[in-house]
């Protein structure tokens, strides 16, 4: 029901653009996708359709057909295109056969491999999607990327380059082209050859020297998915890549031994890492790593998996007392364990929720594994949230700041609302056997991939 109110109130007031303002009751765009548009359809696809959402879902897929123009021009994020439009098209082919699906996926993934163009082949963060006829002498930038003017010293992001091959092996999966999965692999090809501080992967990478630009670390915002995609690689190969797995077996023994720390009050959290100075705060984005560590601990020795399961399980939790210590029972964008304060934001700049699922992720993760009745609770808590404090007319919104009980919303349905927090909350209560575990691996935009569907080893 919560995803048919946010689906028919895009479709009624906002059908093309990239997002709902619900508030305003108008489209939204913005800058992310260089041109594309239709976001919020492409990441709802899967969902109507395994929520059985049929007149819906085939209204999306009309939109995909007779509306999605990928002939665009404009600067795009290579990482958002890719988990957003690729993962979301590709979910919905695999799922359910549609032709369509598979060759708009294909047709924009090569629009994506300019970015690739660099010494390292590491790409950069931003990709114009325009005509990419090198020869044309009017758009001479057509086709060319450039790095975030706010990553440092136009480097890489860690979590955008390391966000990339579960959907690339896919691309050359389908398209019979082994030019995506070569571009993905060679990523962590270079990352496997780095030296890395203390076996801690920072944020920064130069994609010119492939050397690091500075020491951050950390497993929220900028660095989250790298982990993310190295246990899911291998998950995906039919536990194939065994150089994804030690990659992501060796990352977090690094992370355990420097980044998780207990607080006085006994939460355990991860802190970020800043050149070895430990800053005690963790982002909403970093709860997904409790689901993330509950899925590698599954495949662990018998002693590492109790380990691991143990502090998955704590993980878990404290992202939980964030929501639990909140007055709308919703997290905010990062809390801190300092001063006293455990679990709660201290700045008024990080008191927002915008409708983030990293939290119910990690819920629907531990309850699919472990059937600890609490996660089901737990994710309840969070549709009734949801349900009073950031449905309005029409739509959903996200709210300015978590511990009033009068919040101000900011006007905005963000397409991973549909794609991801409404997906997660459903699969926690759905029978194990739909869209198990062991078939399909969720892209970091929570669009679901087939296991083993690709033997492509670049």
């Amino acid at each position: 029901q919560m995803m048919k109110f946010a689906w028919d109130n895009y479709k009624q007031y906002a059908l093309g653009k990239n997002e709902l303002r619900p508030l305003t009751k108008n489209g939204h765009i913005g800058n992310m996708f260089g041109g594309l548009r239709g976001a919020t359809v492409v990441d709802a696809l899967d969902t109507l359709y395994i929520m059985e959402l049929e007149e819906e879902f085939q209204e999306a897929k009309k939109w995909v057909e007779k509306s999605f123009d990928l002939n665009v021009n404009g600067e795009a994020s290579l990482f958002e295109v890719n988990i957003r439009y690729i993962g979301g098209l590709l979910a919905a082919y695999y799922l359910t056969g549609e032709e369509v699906f598979k060759s708009k996926a294909l047709e924009l993934g090569e629009k994506l491999l300019p970015a690739f163009n660099t010494p390292t082949g590491i790409p950069r963060g931003v990709i114009n999607l325009g005509r990419q006829d090198t020869r044309s002498l009017f758009s001479p930038c057509s086709g060319m990327s450039w790095s975030w003017g706010w990553a440092s010293a136009g480097s890489s992001i860690l979590a955008e380059f390391g966000t990339l091959h579960l959907e690339f092996l896919h691309l050359s999966e389908l398209s019979g082209n082994p030019v995506f999965a070569e571009k993905a692999s060679t990523s962590q090809l270079v990352l496997n050859r780095v030296e890395k501080p203390q076996g801690l992967y920072p944020n920064f990478l130069s994609p010119v020297t492939g050397n690091w630009v500075q020491h951050h670390v950390s497993i929220g915002g900028l660095g989250d998915s790298f982990y993310e995609y190295l246990i899911k690689s291998w998950l995906m190969s039919d536990k194939k890549d065994s150089e994804a797995k030690k990659m992501y077996d060796d990352a977090l023994e690094a992370i355990e031994k420097h980044l998780v720390k207990k607080s006085a009050g006994g939460l355990t959290y991860i802190a970020e890492w800043r050149g070895g100075i430990l800053d005690h705060k963790m982002g909403h984005l970093a709860c997904f790593s409790g689901g993330m560590i509950a899925l590698g601990a599954e495949h662990a020795g018998q002693e590492r998996k109790q380990h691991y399961m143990g502090l998955a399980a704590e993980i878990t939790n404290t992202c939980h007392e964030s929501y639990a210590r909140s007055d709308t029972k919703l997290g905010p964008e990062a809390f801190r364990f300092d001063a006293g304060t455990e679990a709660m934001a201290t700045r008024l700049s990080e008191r927002y929720y915008i409708l983030r699922p990293e939290v119910v992720e990690s819920y629907m993760y531990m309850w699919r594994l472990t059937h600890d009745p609490k996660y089901r609770q737990w994710g309840w808590e969070v549709v009734k949230a949801l349900e009073k404090h950031c449905r309005v007319e029409a739509g959903f919104s996200g709210i300015r700041d978590v511990y009033t009980t009068t919040p101000t919303h900011d006007n905005m349905q963000q397409s991973f609302f549909l794609a991801e927090t409404l997906k997660y909350l459903y699969l926690l209560f759905c029978e194990d056997d739909v869209l198990s575990l062991d078939d399909w691996v969720f892209n970091t935009e929570a669009h679901p991939l087939p296991v083993n569907h690709t033997n492509f080893k670049a």
